[in-house]
């Protein structure tokens, strides 16, 4: 029997564990999308807005949660929620959203954003981020994240008066200017060149698929021609005119079935996007470490020029300057500036050991959810790339059955 604090829940072909979580206590759903008109000056500026549906299921809860809340949002304000997540977690793997614009299209997929299939995926991806945000051990109970959830109104004024805008703005510039620094760590490097890697893989991966697909819908489509033949072929046969009907039957059979394979497949492309974008949180993770490493370098460099300005004022006459051209300063000036020095020395080693408790403490819970990240992975790329596996199993047994009614046909005719 299944432990009630291990319940799972299973959203876009991924398994997405509840423990104690939010997820325990709520249901999410994003149930509905709708395209509205801006009405501006009656132009036509639309957009898509998603309906997410929380039900309370626990109801020991329902001092913290509303029993039952319905909230439309846009996907802009989808990315506003993650922006203040990355701000306020900086060292967690954020899942990501799905893709804004269609990514790796081929043939069959359309790139209009307003494509009904592209909006349907687009909403399942959506509603796959906010399970995976409300099972999230660390950020599932944050108070913006549930206000998010279940209020239309008022939780974007409530980020405004935290400061949130500004402090993103700033983050966001942080984020891109490179960094060099003079002892990277190791282990937080390594991390860094998987996601590189990761980010890599998993886009040539995708681009192949493309290609294959691409290929596959092709040559299936061109069996309606083989079909077309076959049955134009039985109208001037007596004998065998039965048989090369059921031919051309077969055959137009194999042209359709490929459309709910590919359909199917793209469901699996969406999970590998998924975690494409996930290798840029996780560099995301490694740049906020970078950027506390680096003003715990600027710290201590500013310690070590103290020190040396120090030392150069303690020689005071018996500087090689000073016995050149006499003493600069007096005694009572020199004073003055050691104890100046010493004030922003010790200054700064309040600020140097501040620096280093922030870095250890984001060090140590990145490393323990990047370790979390990890096994998400492996169980959702292993499971994503074994359903890709037993889905070309299908369609070749498809093609196989196909073909075997065809040669019993041919077997058939008198």
């Amino acid at each position: 029997m299944e432990n009630q604090e291990q319940r799972v829940s299973r959203n876009n072909g991924n398994i997405i564990k509840k423990s104690d979580t939010l997820l325990s206590h709520i249901e999410i759903t994003v149930s509905e999308s709708e395209k509205r008109n801006n009405g501006a000056l009656n132009l036509r500026d639309y957009y898509t807005v998603y309906l997410i549906e929380t039900k309370l299921i626990d109801l020991n809860y329902q001092h913290k949660i509303a029993k039952l809340a319905t909230v439309w949002r846009r996907y802009t304000e989808f990315e506003q929620l993650r922006d203040y997540l990355e701000l306020t977690y900086p060292y967690i793997v954020l899942p990501p959203l799905p893709e804004k614009r269609v990514m790796f299209g081929w043939q069959k997929i359309s790139n209009d954003t307003f494509d009904p299939n592209f909006i349907d995926r687009r909403r399942a991806g959506l509603e796959n981020f906010l399970l995976r945000i409300a099972s999230h051990p660390v950020v599932n109970w944050d108070r913006h994240f549930i206000e998010f959830l279940q209020e239309e109104d008022g939780w974007k004024e409530s980020l405004k008066s935290n400061g949130y805008l500004q402090l993103m703005e700033n983050k966001l510039k942080n984020l891109s200017v490179a960094i060099r620094l003079k002892h990277p760590d190791p282990q937080f490097e390594s991390y860094k060149d998987y996601s590189y890697k990761l980010h890599t893989n998993l886009n040539n991966l995708l681009k192949a698929r493309c290609k294959v697909a691409e290929r596959q819908y092709a040559v299936h489509k061109l069996h309606a021609n083989y079909g077309r033949v076959f049955s134009e072929w039985s109208a001037s046969e007596k004998e065998m005119g039965d048989n090369l009907q059921k031919i051309g039957h077969y055959l137009d059979s194999l042209a359709s079935c490929i459309d709910a394979a590919l359909e199917d497949e793209e469901l699996l492309a969406d999970q590998l996007k998924e975690y494409l974008f996930f290798s840029n949180s996780l560099q995301s993770v490694c740049k906020s470490r970078e950027i506390l490493q680096l003003e715990l370098e600027d710290a201590e460099e500013n310690i070590a020029n103290k020190n040396i300005e120090r030392t150069k004022v303690q020689q005071g006459k018996s500087g090689l300057m000073s016995r050149l051209f006499g003493a600069v300063d007096t005694d009572e000036v020199r004073e003055l500036k050691m104890n100046m020095l010493e004030q922003q020395i010790q200054e700064g080693a309040v600020a140097v050991n501040n620096n280093k408790e922030c870095l250890r403490t984001f060090s140590s819970k990145a490393v323990e959810d990047i370790k979390r990240f990890q096994t998400q992975k492996n169980s959702d790329l292993r499971e994503t790339l074994t359903s890709y596996a037993f889905l070309q199993l299908k369609t070749a047994k498809k093609g196989l059955q196909t073909w075997v009614q065809i040669r019993d046909c041919l077997l058939n005719i008198p």
